[in-house]
């Protein structure tokens, strides 16, 4: 262990001890956070028998199969058609049910946003949205099913929460989360397998940051399977006698302002890193609070003015400039700007 890692928290121990490891993404156990939203949705059902799946036509995709085995009567699949499972949601949430509605996040938050927006967020009804393979962790799936845009469509929507969850643990939070939130929620997952990273006291609450790690030289705020790869920056910065902050943004909306202003006011530079499209998302958020509030060096790390293509996740997220070695670099510019 090194002793950078003293800086850590909520994070598995484990974890810690291989951050600064050249293969710690093969080392470390992973799972695809769609799989853990689905185990929380049995968790969820054993305790509250308000809670129903519907899933268009990817219920084995995404391992919701086994509720409807367990559940058969809670479950609903309406084949693919997206637009229709949502307006059903919106009228099953009319009667006092809790409905989840499983599909990939193109489809969630493109095909069927019409009743998205108008049949649930305009009545502000209480559906919660699984939508897997956001961003392009579907990497070998295409651009089709890649969503690289999820996060900033549905955060544009008003009323909206959109919450992307970094690990296994914090996906099973969110999920039971959602249930007790009283309105839509959009929970935004992966289909490759990211790190599992934080031990079961992880602090998660809606519209609440955490801080993973502490650091005065710059802040870097991450959400969903990026959180890894911030954490990892930081690691290899603090090698080089940088003391870098890091936070898990999984809520993107509603945003926890104040958090965002602390780290801007007590480190002076700010980077952000979203597997998601450039414009609108984490780190259009994160600078319309620092613009409107305090300003500071930032620079945000996200998919660029493009379409990505088919291939390897981890080969595919590098390529576009995601990975730790990016925001590493992103981190150093702002600091020399600050300075």
């Amino acid at each position: 262990m090194t002793t950078h890692q003293s800086h850590y928290h909520h994070l598995l121990p484990e974890v810690a001890q291989l951050l600064d490891a050249p293969d710690f993404l093969q080392r470390t156990k992973s799972v695809a956070t769609r799989f853990s939203y689905a185990e929380a949705l049995l968790d969820l059902a054993d305790r509250n028998p308000k809670v129903v799946v519907l899933n268009a036509d990817v219920s084995k995709s995404i391992n919701t199969n086994k509720f409807a085995a367990k559940y058969p009567d809670r479950e609903f699949n309406f084949g693919i058609a997206e637009q229709n499972m949502m307006a059903a949601a919106a009228g099953m949430a009319t009667t006092g049910l809790i409905p989840f509605a499983s599909t990939y996040a193109v489809f969630a938050s493109m095909r069927a946003l019409d009743q998205v927006r108008n049949s649930i967020h305009y009545p502000h009804l209480n559906v919660k949205i699984g939508a897997s393979h956001s961003g392009i962790t579907p990497g070998p799936d295409g651009v089709t099913h890649q969503a690289q845009e999820d996060l900033s469509i549905m955060r544009s929507l008003a009323t909206s929460t959109v919450i992307s969850p970094a690990d296994a643990v914090t996906a099973k939070l969110a999920t039971c989360a959602a249930a007790d939130w009283e309105g839509p929620v959009y929970l935004s997952l992966t289909r490759d397998p990211v790190p599992i990273l934080f031990d079961e006291d992880y602090p998660f609450q809606i519209g609440k940051m955490v801080t993973l790690r502490d650091g005065c030289d710059a802040t870097i705020i991450a959400n969903r399977d990026l959180v890894a790869h911030a954490l990892i920056a930081a690691e290899r910065l603090a090698q080089e006698g940088l003391d870098i902050r890091v936070i898990d943004c999984h809520t993107i909306k509603p945003l926890d302002e104040e958090a965002i202003l602390q780290a801007a006011s007590e480190t002076g530079a700010i980077v952000t890193a979203e597997n998601n499209i450039i414009f609108g998302g984490l780190g259009s958020a994160v600078a319309e609070t620092l613009v409107e509030h305090c300003p500071i060096p930032m620079q945000r790390i996200g998919v660029q003015d493009t379409f990505a293509e088919s291939g390897p996740y981890l080969d595919l997220i590098d390529k576009y400039g995601l990975t730790a070695p990016h925001i590493l670099k992103a981190v150093k510019r702002v600091i020399e700007r600050k300075r």
